[in-house]
């Protein structure tokens, strides 16, 4: 497995496709890994694309280079090993597709560096501008996990028991019978990388302002607060049996999105598009990434 040195990290990451194809970075979700983009990333090869897949901080083989780093989970943080590994790669321009935790990063890639970033996917995540709203109490009922992580006994839990913590999101969080122990067992491996526990509890906890962010970062994340519109054409898909990111939590969002924006709701699938349903989500990605348009039949 090839490794980016960034400034922070040793960051692993899988390649593959035409080397001189339009490249394609694919961020993965929590709890989840590059393995959620299997089934995609060979498509995305047929199509003529390159991609690069990267273990986000905490994850995998992906490693801080100091001790002393603070183990942040922020958004912008992971958006600026984005960045960081394009640079470390050479990739003066591509387009981004995430998923949950990647679809955040992907909102912020586009408003802190608009300019590198050519259109981008994003799933099971919706964006607006500021501070995430309070959420409405079914959503609030189905975020339970991001609550218990914000007290000391859910983050011992986390530290104790991460992968049983983790499996009980994949047995929830979509329609039963949608993936196989194995599956599961071959992401969890990603989960054994010693700042995944650290990582996740701080993500959810800065999420909602019940821990300290990081000063390095503070500069993107002022920007990435006072950005009211997002101008990077985008797709946003959405499973219509999604149990933790609600559907209704997504809609609505046109608005916000001044380069073009499209949602598909794909139905009967939950909160893992690309492993749940890999051949309608190929077929809107690739679709997408090759009009000159949102506007285009």
């Amino acid at each position: 497995m090839p490794f980016a040195t960034t400034a922070t990290l040793n960051i692993a990451f899988e390649t593959g496709g035409p080397v001189d194809g339009d490249p394609v970075l694919l961020l993965h979700g929590w709890p989840d890994d590059v393995r959620t983009y299997d089934r995609v990333v060979p498509a995305l090869h047929a199509a003529g694309f390159r991609t690069v897949v990267p273990y986000l901080r905490g994850f995998g083989d992906t490693s801080f280079l100091s001790k002393d780093t603070q183990r942040s989970g922020e958004m912008i943080a992971m958006a600026q090993d984005a960045i960081d590994l394009a640079d470390a790669l050479d990739l003066e321009t591509f387009a981004v597709i995430g998923h949950d935790w990647g679809a955040r990063i992907a909102y912020v890639l586009a408003i802190v560096v608009p300019h590198r970033v050519r259109r981008m996917v994003t799933m099971s995540v919706g964006w607006e501008p500021g501070d995430l709203p309070t959420p409405s109490l079914k959503q609030a009922q189905a975020y339970w996990y991001q609550w218990f992580m914000a007290t000391e006994r859910g983050r011992q839990m986390v530290r104790r028991n991460g992968k049983a913590f983790a499996r009980i999101q994949w047995d929830t969080w979509s329609p039963p019978g949608w993936f196989e122990d194995a599956d599961f067992e071959r992401t969890a491996k990603s989960f054994e990388n010693p700042d995944w526990p650290e990582i996740t509890c701080h993500s959810y906890g800065v999420r909602w302002g019940e821990a300290d962010k990081d000063p390095r970062y503070f500069g993107l994340d002022r920007r990435v607060h006072e950005a009211q519109s997002i101008s990077i054409p985008t797709l946003m898909i959405q499973g219509g049996s999604d149990a933790v990111t609600l559907p209704d939590s997504t809609a609505g969002k046109d608005g916000f999105f001044s380069g073009g924006y499209a949602r598909h709701v794909v139905p009967g699938v939950g909160h893992f598009p690309t492993r749940e349903a890999p051949d309608a989500v190929n077929k809107l990605v690739i679709d997408f990434l090759r009009r000159r348009s949102l506007d285009e039949p």
